[in-house]
């Protein structure tokens, strides 16, 4: 090979060695990679039981019965629950929003709303997926209803009941972070719903003293059912969304929901972290 060549080709490799070390960052090698949060997923084998009509609906009645055994055996604690009287005195549809981690306790307060002289019945929003209509099945017996939809599929068309039910006196009870999350990031379905209705929403949560979080995108909180255990459930007092500008009052409601859940948490002995949660 000719040696101009091999000057030529050496001095091209030289100029672009030095381009790249003067134009990297030098302290890129040493910063570590942010982690990768990994995504939950549904575990298969929960996925192949509420496939099968047969195994589901005696799963979700399983879990009803454990849920209607931890309501009876848990002293249950009802803070601000006089915010109910529009809906328990003056029989008027409201919206019931609390995030979805909270989920298996929140029926207690459709029961106890019930036993005040609420006589509307209350409606779910649960996913179109085989996992949400087995939690539909298994709060069946706490005389709540459901309504299938999702943020990403049936949207539309859930928000669409969801407005016929209010308008015909119904209650709904919607988590504004399901059916998928992210945890405690509320959509915008809850605050379109009460500006196009006019509904109070009133924004809940509850606690168990003696309860563990699930592996769940969610980290859903599980109640036990202990004898004379404390629970505590909080709403916060009501309030409405005008037509203009309904948008701006998202973050009130994510502040209201995050308020009950911090005091529903420190009435039962567990202190809220910098993001709202309790430690376990």
């Amino acid at each position: 090979m000719p040696g101009g060549l091999i000057a030529a080709r050496r001095g091209a490799c030289y100029r672009a060695a030095m381009a790249e070390s003067l134009s990297s960052d030098p302290h890129k090698a040493a910063r570590p990679k942010p982690e990768r949060k990994r995504k939950f997923r549904t575990p298969r084998w929960f996925k192949w039981l509420v496939r099968h009509p047969r195994l589901k609906d005696g799963l979700a009645r399983l879990v009803g019965v454990y849920l209607a055994l931890v309501y009876r055996t848990t002293r249950w604690d009802f803070v601000g629950l006089e915010n109910l009287s529009p809906t328990t005195e003056r029989h008027t549809a409201g919206l019931v929003c609390f995030w979805h981690e909270r989920l298996p306790m929140m029926s207690m307060l459709a029961i106890e709303a019930q036993r005040l002289g609420a006589t509307m019945k209350t409606y779910v929003l649960v996913s179109g997926h085989n996992d949400g209509r087995f939690i539909g099945q298994a709060v069946g017996r706490f005389n709540l209803g459901t309504v299938v939809g999702s943020s990403s599929k049936g949207g539309a068309a859930s928000l669409r009941n969801m407005l016929l039910l209010l308008r015909a006196g119904s209650n709904i009870a919607i988590t504004p972070d399901g059916p998928r999350g992210p945890a405690k990031v509320a959509a915008a379905g809850v605050v379109q719903l009460a500006a196009a209705t006019g509904a109070p929403i009133y924004a809940a949560a509850a606690q168990c003293r003696f309860h563990m979080r699930m592996p769940s995108w969610d980290a859903m909180i599980l109640p036990f059912p202990v004898p004379f255990s404390r629970g505590v459930i909080v709403v916060e007092p009501a309030f409405t969304v005008p037509r203009a500008d309904w948008a701006e009052h998202m973050p009130r409601v994510v502040a209201a929901l995050n308020a009950a859940c911090d005091k529903a948490d420190r009435l039962c002995g567990r202190a809220p972290g910098p993001s709202g949660d309790a430690s376990s």
